[in-house]
């Protein structure tokens, strides 16, 4: 049961968010009580905290099936991001937003899990693209994974890109682009153009 209740719980916080969701919605979709779910966990913050971490693993586990296919670095950094928006929806519902606002104790652990995950599989990423030839060989992949890491967390800003003006597919697809570009040599700028003809 303990499983079902953050299944769904996390379902509803990432369509609707988790300040609007409440726990006699989250009883009313399962047809519970909200007994039932105060057995399992002593009030909201700690059933938002199990669904952050769901959601974590889940993302985490696709991240790291996605880099042991060993896949050009480039196509590789392009199916990491449609697994995100795949689990993340569009993000419509501003549930990290919500998240940072309402739960900061549980969004900077979130943020630290994060950063460690992304920092392995970017700098492998660096690596891997530098050998094949697809990146420049004279980049500084300890710098390179933090503006990385730190850009992806800014177009979740809300101030800085509105959702009624930016939808997050399209800002993640502008990005990476841009990312690449700057990191990429004439050879690995192939690779990019044709993904993202792919794509359109």
């Amino acid at each position: 049961m303990r499983e079902k209740i953050v299944h769904r719980a996390t379902e509803l916080f990432l369509s609707l968010g988790v300040k609007s969701v409440t726990m006699d919605d989250i009883a009313n979709e399962l047809g519970i009580s909200k007994k039932t779910i105060y057995v399992h966990f002593e009030n909201k913050t700690q059933l938002v905290e199990a669904s952050t971490l769901e959601v974590f693993e889940i993302i985490s586990q696709g991240i790291d099936a996605i880099c042991q296919l060993q896949k050009d670095p480039i196509e590789e950094i392009y199916d990491i991001k449609k697994l995100v928006m795949e689990h993340l929806k569009d993000e419509k519902s501003s549930p990290y937003h919500q998240l940072q606002k309402y739960y900061p104790k549980i969004f900077s652990s979130l943020r630290s899990k994060q950063y460690r995950l992304m920092e392995d599989c970017v700098a492998d990423n660096l690596k891997r693209g530098i050998t094949l030839g697809l990146y420049r060989d004279n980049l500084e992949i300890d710098i390179i994974s933090k503006l990385y890491f730190t850009s992806i967390r800014s177009l979740k800003d809300k101030q800085l890109f509105p959702l009624k003006h930016f939808s997050m597919s399209s800002l993640m697809n502008h990005y990476l682009e841009y990312h690449v570009r700057g990191i990429c040599t004439p050879k690995g700028l192939k690779v990019l153009t044709k993904i993202i003809n792919n794509q359109n």
